[in-house]
């Protein structure tokens, strides 16, 4: 076998909406590090492709026509310990959030913005880390119980507050640079020195360390 194809990211999609599974599963197909296993429009469908195939990345809605995302999710974990699963919905309240979450989502991204970055958000995935959008973030927070704030070792300087900012909203780095007039080059300064004072190794991290200290309410 072709040790290439061992280390290739096996993803499952599932999304009824048809435009929209069209629109992912070009992307997923053009992600040189996967290798798209099938896209899903029902929960039956998604049970089949999970039983009939090894999954590495299940990549999910919950509002299913026949069910619901987070039976694909349990399936996953039964079926393939390893894998990984991630919810795109537009679904967003606390009990959601928190089930998906409970059934074993690592990550939780919002399907309200054209500026959804697949790619990254996976590789920050099968990197350890969980990529949140961020007021999915702020439900997990809520949850956290209102932990008193821990405030930062450095101030954000103002320019560096707007970074933040555009990061909580999900703007890509060229709509960054748009919308405060700076150039494309400067953004992912001011971007690592927002995660180095949030101590943050992404966005979802450094939004959600923000507004767990208290430096943005979203």
């Amino acid at each position: 076998m072709d040790p290439h194809q061992e280390d290739t990211c096996r993803v499952l999609l599932v999304e009824d909406d048809e435009p929209l599974r069209d629109r992912f599963a070009r992307i997923l197909a053009a992600w040189p590090g996967g290798q798209l296993v099938d896209a899903c429009a029902t929960l039956a469908e998604a049970v089949q492709a999970l039983q009939g195939a090894r999954v590495d990345l299940l990549i999910t809605d919950l509002r299913l026509p026949d069910g619901h995302g987070t039976q694909a999710i349990r399936l996953l974990r039964s079926l393939h310990p390893a894998a990984e699963a991630m919810v795109i919905s537009v679904l967003a309240d606390d009990a959601t959030v928190i089930e998906a979450i409970e059934a074993g989502a690592a990550g939780y991204l919002l399907k309200d913005a054209d500026s959804i970055e697949l790619v990254e958000a996976i590789e920050e995935l099968r990197a350890g880390r969980s990529p949140i959008s961020s007021s999915i973030a702020r439900i997990i927070v809520r949850r956290l119980g209102g932990a008193p704030a821990v405030p930062l070792a450095e101030a954000l300087t103002p320019r560096e507050t707007e970074i933040l900012w555009g990061i909580a909203r999900g703007l890509t780095y060229a709509e960054l640079a748009q919308q405060l007039g700076i150039s494309k080059q400067t953004v992912p300064v001011h971007i690592k020195n927002v995660y180095r004072k949030l101590e943050a190794t992404n966005r979802s991290e450094a939004v959600f360390n923000a507004t767990q200290r208290g430096v943005i309410r979203l």
